[in-house]
C-alpha cells in the first residue's frame, strides 16, 4: 500500500503492474531526454551570438518530422502491448464477480458453488489495533497465488469503479453492464484498493480488500465459508 510522502507508485504485486511500471519509467525517459534538448537549444539560443548562416529547409523538415515520429513509436509499441496483455484472459483459473453497491461491495465466486458475502469497510471505533483506518474490511476478497483470476465487475445502482492499484487493476463498475479485468498474485499478500468512481456521499468508504493465499488454504477457507 502507500506511505506517506509517496511520489511513485505502490510496489508492484502482480505481472501487470510490473509492465506498467517499467512503461512509466520509460515514458519518463522519453519526457527528459525532450526537455533537456530543448533546454540546450533555448539556451544556445539566448547565449550565443546570431548567425547568418542557413541550413537547407528540406533538411530541417526532414529531421523535425522524422524524430517526433521515431519518439512516438517509442512510445506506442510497449503501450500497445500492455494493453493486449490487459484485456488477454485465456482460461482464468477463478472467476470473481464484483457488484457495486452504495457503499459496499458484493462478491460471488462463480466457479464455487454458494459462496457470495458482502464487505463492507470496518467502522473506525471498531478497528482492531493495527489494521489500516478507512482501508479494513469486514470480509476480505480471497484469492489463491499463481493463478490468473478473472474479475467481472458491475453495478447495482451507480456508477463506481474497482480498483486495486498493487495489481494494476481499475475497471468501472456500470449499472446494466459487465465489464472483467483478470490479475494474478504470485506471493502471498494483502492488498487495498478503493473506489476510484464518484458515487455519493460515501464514495470514500468503500474499500477493497484482496488477500493473496496458497491454494491449499484457499481451499480449506472455501470449504467453511458460509454463504
Amino acid at each position: 500500500m502507500a506511505n506517506h510522502s509517496q511520489l511513485g507508485f505502490q510496489d508492484a504485486s502482480s505481472p501487470i503492474m510490473e509492465e506498467l511500471t517499467q512503461f512509466h519509467d520509460h515514458a519518463l525517459m522519453v519526457a527528459l531526454a525532450i526537455c533537456s534538448l530543448v533546454l540546450y537549444l533555448m539556451t544556445l539560443m539566448l547565449t550565443e551570438k546570431l548567425s547568418s548562416s542557413t541550413v537547407d529547409a528540406q533538411e530541417i523538415e526532414l529531421v523535425w518530422t522524422i524524430l517526433p515520429a521515431m519518439v512516438l513509436v517509442m512510445l506506442a509499441l510497449p503501450s500497445l502491448r500492455i494493453l493486449y496483455m490487459m484485456d488477454e484472459i485465456n482460461e482464468p483459473d477463478l472467476t470473481l464477480k464484483a457488484i457495486g453497491h452504495q457503499w459496499y461491495w458484493t462478491y460471488e465466486y462463480t466457479d464455487l458453488k454458494d459462496l457470495s458475502f458482502d464487505s463492507y469497510m470496518i467502522p473506525t471505533t471498531e478497528l482492531p489495533l493495527g489494521h489500516f483506518r478507512l482501508l479494513e474490511v469486514d470480509h476480505r476478497v480471497i484469492v489463491p497465488t499463481e493463478s490468473t483470476v478473472r474479475v467481472i465487475v458491475t453495478a447495482d445502482d451507480v456508477l463506481h469503479s474497482w480498483a486495486v492499484p498493487s495489481l494494476g487493476v481499475k475497471t468501472d463498475a456500470i449499472p446494466g453492464r459487465l465489464n472483467q479485468t483478470s490479475f494474478l498474485a504470485p506471493r502471498p499478500g494483502v492488498f487495498f484498493g478503493q473506489c476510484s468512481e464518484i458515487c455519493g456521499a460515501n464514495h470514500s468508504f468503500m474499500p477493497i480488500v484482496v488477500e493473496s493465499t496458497p491454494l491449499a488454504n484457499f481451499e480449506s477457507w472455501s470449504a467453511s465459508h458460509p454463504s
